[in-house]
């Protein structure tokens, strides 16, 4: 259960990430408070994973997926360049989170 939880908060960082580019400077009431909802859950989820994983591995982990989905999300959604170079370098970012997730017990 701990690792769902984990993956549900890197997934809201990806949610809060990419609200972040419609909030137009926190000018916009409605993405402004999804985006801020989506950091509070994202960071409480993250606490509750830290309970019971280490927290160099719980936090690269979420970090990763933060990052990961963000690219994707550029990369599908507004057009962002996919050389092989950053695609490439995705892949080894989930490489790390697998590695992680493999080392700990």
């Amino acid at each position: 259960m701990t690792w769902i939880i984990l993956i549900l908060a890197g997934l809201l960082e990806v949610a809060w990430a990419v609200g972040l580019k419609y909030t137009d400077g926190f000018s916009k009431p409605l993405p402004t408070v999804l985006t801020l909802g989506a950091m509070a859950g994202s960071v409480a989820m993250l606490g509750l994973a830290l309970r019971t994983l280490p927290l160099g591995t719980a936090y690269a982990i979420w970090t990763g997926i933060g990052t990961v989905g963000t690219v994707i999300f550029g990369i599908v959604v507004l057009n962002e360049p996919a050389s092989a170079l950053r695609v490439g370098c995705i892949a080894m970012i989930i490489g790390g989170i697998v590695g992680l997730k493999l080392s700990t017990v």
